[in-house]
């Protein structure tokens, strides 16, 4: 006999979100959604997910929901104040693929524990490529025996791998973004360099790959730079977010990480200059006008 797949809610469908609902739906998942801006989740019912008004409505006979919302202030008013924890089934278990704090994944864990619901923190990473194609990392904290069980409903998603306790896929994103904004960073800086050296970036880009400098980030991002299309995947805001985590993480632990503070630093003047919302790969902006956008094509 075949097994029913479970229900799922997924409360958050924005840019992140609505793909992984599109991809839970193509593999046969009953999925009702929720979004703060009612028109993202109504755009998923054509194919084939119900929409709720409420997170709390929208929780109430899943077996399974997801959150995927922008930071931990939101996932808390999702959850408590808006009703949603309150409103999920004893026994059933909240998936949060948002990025928000350690600390705040395992508070949240001990409060929807005493409501008799298990969260898994499993942030991802790979964007808006990775969730349409399905190929996200997924990063999850939480009981080994609960990741087991429902480890099929990820299969659609990605690459799943436990990375320890509650709040463990958390510390995990963070150092993934670390990774993140240092080669991002890199890669742009070395396109700077090799424009005013009087060299063709994508000529550069091509003949580097295969080398020790191959990296999705020079794949994905060194072809939005050389293209110069920074419409946001990731948004620079959301990323200088999780490099704020990533400081207060230090901080905390006395690290002293200075690459990291570095690239921090200037995602931080980027954002403040108005650029929130450009994709992450448009740090080459920042640094185009750190450099007085100079190079050998200018002066010609």
């Amino acid at each position: 006999m075949t097994q029913s797949l479970p229900p799922i809610a997924f409360l958050g469908t924005g840019l992140m979100g609505a793909p992984m609902v599109r991809r839970l739906l193509g593999a046969g998942y009953s999925v009702t959604v929720w979004n703060r801006a009612a028109e993202k989740a109504r755009a998923l019912v054509e194919a084939g997910a119900r929409q709720a008004l409420t997170p709390a409505e929208a929780v109430t006979d899943a077996d399974i929901t997801f959150t995927m919302l922008s930071d931990g202030a939101a996932v808390a008013d999702v959850l408590f104040a808006r009703g949603a924890a309150q409103a999920l089934r004893e026994g059933s278990v909240l998936i949060d693929t948002s990025s928000i704090s350690p600390d705040m994944a395992r508070d949240h864990a001990a409060r929807l524990n005493a409501l008799g619901i298990t969260q898994i923190d499993c942030p991802v990473s790979g964007g808006t490529a990775g969730a349409e194609a399905g190929t996200l990392a997924l990063m999850a904290g939480g009981p080994a025996e609960t990741i087991t069980r429902i480890a099929p409903v990820f299969e659609p998603l990605g690459r799943l791998t436990h990375v320890g306790p509650a709040g463990a896929g958390q510390v995990c994103k963070l150092a993934n973004q670390q990774i993140v904004a240092i080669t991002i960073g890199a890669v742009a800086e070395a396109m700077i360099l090799v424009k005013a050296g009087g060299a063709d970036p994508a000529k550069f880009r091509d003949a580097i790959r295969g080398g020790f400098a191959e990296s999705r980030i020079l794949e994905l991002h060194g072809a939005r730079m050389i293209e110069r299309d920074f419409t946001p995947g990731g948004p620079s805001r959301l990323h200088l977010k999780d490099l704020n985590g990533v400081a207060a993480l230090a901080e905390a632990n006395q690290l002293e990480l200075p690459l990291t503070e570095t690239v921090r630093t200037a995602y931080e003047t980027f954002v403040a200059a108005g650029n929130g919302d450009v994709d992450h790969s448009g740090l080459l902006l920042f640094l185009e006008t750190l450099n007085g956008a100079t190079t050998r094509e200018d002066q010609t």
